[in-house]
């Protein structure tokens, strides 16, 4: 609290004017107090805090609160959309992805029954190929055999007639006589054991 005494009153004298509320000139209202805690305008006061508040009451629930709530509502709902959509949207990739499963299955089934096919084709030619060729060569076997043994039927009659003149003329040489050919073919028949 701020004591004024009658020597600094007189030093000074616009500072004895002055209210303890320390506003220069300012009467205080009511006894000294705060306006909005002075007793007398508690009516007035109460009055315009509930027509304020109802207008701020009605401002927020017919205004601002179904402004926000549809806002929100709207928020909600394209959430529920989008979240829907991506289901849905992860269903059909699933069902995709299944869907290139089993043709990705049934491709290599087909590939390894084409694979399967052609070993057996290629197998089935190579074993006519072999067929044909042993074919062949025992068509060449017996023909070289019927050509050898036609060589050596050739060759043993022509030994016989080689021995025979052979004979005739070794006889003709040491005996110095001479012998007939039926004589010497008997003789190389009984020496061959034919």
């Amino acid at each position: 609290m701020f004591v004024v005494t009658p020597a600094y009153a007189q030093s000074n004298p616009t500072e004895g004017t002055h209210s303890e509320t320390g506003a220069h000139g300012a009467e205080p209202h009511g006894g000294g107090m705060f306006p909005p805690f002075d007793s007398s305008t508690f009516a007035s006061q109460i009055l315009w805090l509930a027509i304020t508040f109802g207008l701020f009451y009605l401002l927020m629930s017919k205004v601002i609160v179904p402004r926000i709530g549809g806002i929100l509502e709207h928020r909600r709902d394209r959430i529920a959309q989008d979240l829907d959509e991506a289901n849905r949207l992860k269903e059909e990739g699933d069902e995709a992805i299944a869907a290139y499963e089993q043709e990705l299955a049934d491709a290599r089934k087909k590939a390894s029954a084409i694979a399967e096919a052609a070993r057996e084709k290629a197998k089935t030619a190579a074993e006519a190929e072999r067929v044909k060729t042993e074919a062949e060569l025992a068509e060449k076997m017996a023909e070289a055999e019927k050509s050898i043994a036609a060589i050596k039927q050739k060759a043993l009659a022509d030994v016989d007639s080689i021995a025979e003149e052979t004979a005739t003329e070794v006889v003709k040489q040491l005996l110095g006589g001479s012998v007939t050919k039926a004589e010497v073919a008997d003789a190389i028949r009984a020496a061959s054991g034919k």
